[in-house]
């Protein structure tokens, strides 16, 4: 009895909550110039044909009286926050998908009939006290109950009961099937199967010959078969990393510089993953053996100069001047899909470009291959802050 619920056009409710003259037109999340990509928009909007991903030129010309804003990764994570505490009051486990998509596992409860009406209070109380749209599915796995979500958009509810799951998916395209992209799709489309009822009538083992492993995979998500667990909020992925020092030291460039390489490489592990984090923490041991740990929430980010600044500002928080450190270490928890949700807004693509080339480089020729050359350096990452081999350092951003 698993719980799908999914916070309808996220960014654009939010920015009309605090601005309900966004009501009922079309508002496109992501930009205000011609630079970057929809993030998000509006059912409104979509009707012109906008869609996330689309570029903001692109939008512009499709929908010019579209209101178009430049998203608030730091409000929306705030709202975000909110309603998993919400469901955190009532739900024995779930799970954080992304920014906006959560899991429940509700199988605890007697009969299927008793999780649906908890789950339909649920989904009203978060409605009542946040005033967010959101929609809901559940049955019997995360795929069946996702593909119900998307079936009940917008703001609406959808309860696919054990013996409706193959006759609900028979008719629905086969492109619904969470794991189906625009290339799996179209290979479907080049053999005839075009709906998920034509791709339960297709043998594994032609799928898997075709496929590999993941056409096993698609076949069982046709039947609504689906064994991936709800991953519990509590027991979500988090990394860390601390480094002992050979010599304890109390020099506070040593210190800084140590905490910027540790984060650079969580940051890069992170990317690696597809998540963001919303939460970083230092740790630091001095000779005596005390131990202080500082937490942080942060809006949800992956950005190495954003996630070194705020490891610093722990670090002077918790670093008591002239005594000398054994240990530190940098952590990231509350991680969550949605490293290129992320990456759509505005103010993100240049940063997003330049990690994609540094990390390229990196699971190439190794993690050491390039780093910042002024550890200390606090402002926003430029170009010139890293160290390469007989170069000058610009003046400016490029």
């Amino acid at each position: 009895m698993i719980i799908h619920m999914d916070m309808d056009t996220f960014f654009v409710s939010v920015e009309r909550l605090s601005n309900p003259r966004l009501i009922g037109i079309p508002v496109i999340v992501g930009g205000t110039g011609d630079k970057g990509v929809v993030a998000s928009c509006s059912y409104e909007a979509r009707q012109y044909g906008i869609h996330a991903g689309m570029p903001i030129r692109e939008a512009r010309i499709l929908c010019r009286e579209g209101v178009f804003l430049p998203g608030n990764i730091t409000l929306y994570s705030q709202y975000s926050q909110w309603v998993a505490d919400i469901i955190a009051e009532s739900a024995p486990a779930y799970e954080q998908a992304s920014i906006d998509e959560f899991y429940i596992d509700a199988s605890g409860m007697e009969k299927y009939l008793e999780a649906a009406a908890w789950a339909h209070h649920l989904r009203r109380k978060i409605f009542r006290r946040t005033g967010l749209p959101i929609s809901m599915g559940m049955s019997v796995s995360k795929a069946v109950a996702k593909i119900a979500t998307d079936q009940a958009k917008p703001n609406g509810e959808k309860y696919v009961f054990p013996n409706e799951v193959i006759p609900f998916l028979s008719p629905l395209p086969v492109s619904a099937i969470p794991g189906v992209g625009k290339k799996t799709n179209q290979l479907f489309q080049l053999i005839g199967i075009r709906t998920i009822g034509d791709l339960q009538q297709t043998s594994p083992d032609f799928l898997v010959r075709l496929m590999g492993k993941n056409g096993r995979t698609l076949w069982e998500r046709a039947h609504g078969i689906d064994p991936t667990p709800v991953i519990t909020h509590y027991d979500q992925q988090s990394m860390s990393i601390e480094r002992t020092f050979e010599q304890s030291t109390n020099d506070i460039r040593t210190l800084q510089a140590e905490l910027t390489a540790m984060t650079e490489h969580l940051a890069f592990r992170l990317r690696q993953m597809d998540k963001l984090t919303a939460c970083i923490s230092v740790k630091i041991r001095y000779t005596d053996f005390n131990t202080y740990l500082m937490h942080k929430r942060i809006p949800y980010t992956v950005l190495d100069h954003v996630l070194i600044a705020e490891a610093k500002e722990l670090l002077r928080q918790l670093y008591h001047e002239g005594m000398y450190v054994r240990l530190l270490g940098v952590g990231l928890g509350k991680l969550i899909k949605g490293y290129m949700q992320l990456s759509l807004f505005e103010d993100m693509p240049k940063w997003v470009q330049l990690y994609a080339t540094l990390d390229k480089i990196r699971k190439k020729y190794g993690e050491q291959a390039i780093h910042r050359g002024n550890h200390n350096h606090t402002s926003p990452l430029v170009p010139g802050n890293f160290a390469h081999p007989a170069s000058k350092k610009p003046s400016g951003e490029e």
